[in-house]
């Protein structure tokens, strides 16, 4: 590692400690030529993910994104900011263990309903509503016999 003041490439380290969430290292270091100390920081380095769209295009892999989405079909309901991101967290994670670079926006769909429907079945139904592009009312009836839910009358 170069030293910042006197620009030679070697150096000890003193210290090495994780940040935060355990996907950094911050390291202490001592020059061996001019003895001054800097700190450096070492993180992995990700690979990119892609998404494939339904229409054939690509783009990178958002998490604000799909944490806004998930937001907009939990609008209203019970479901904290908390529990929402810790499902983006969990759905980040199952997306970057997989080998692929790439990953469809219909397999991340069908990840987010499987999660919401453990959550909030409103919130479920109005996720699938945008996600399987509901065309009529008989769609969502169905969806909600997926979820067993029993339409009541109003005779």
């Amino acid at each position: 590692m170069r030293c910042p003041y006197c620009k030679k490439g070697e150096s000890r380290v003193l210290d090495s400690r994780s940040v935060e969430d355990g996907n950094e290292i911050r390291r202490r270091r001592e020059c061996l030529l001019c003895g001054r100390r800097f700190t450096t920081y070492e993180r992995i380095e990700e690979v990119p993910l892609w998404v494939v769209k339904k229409d054939g295009r690509r783009e990178l892999f958002d998490r604000e994104k799909l944490l806004r989405g998930i937001m907009k079909a939990c609008e209203k309901r019970h479901a904290t900011l908390d529990t929402l991101s810790m499902m983006v967290d969990e759905i980040e994670r199952s997306l970057r263990d997989c080998p692929e670079s790439e990953v469809s926006s219909q397999t991340i769909g069908h990840m987010v309903m499987e999660r919401l429907r453990k959550v909030d079945k409103v919130a479920y139904v109005r996720f699938a509503s945008v996600y399987r592009e509901f065309k009529d009312v008989g769609e969502i009836l169905t969806c909600l016999e997926e979820l067993g839910v029993e339409g009541k009358s109003n005779s």
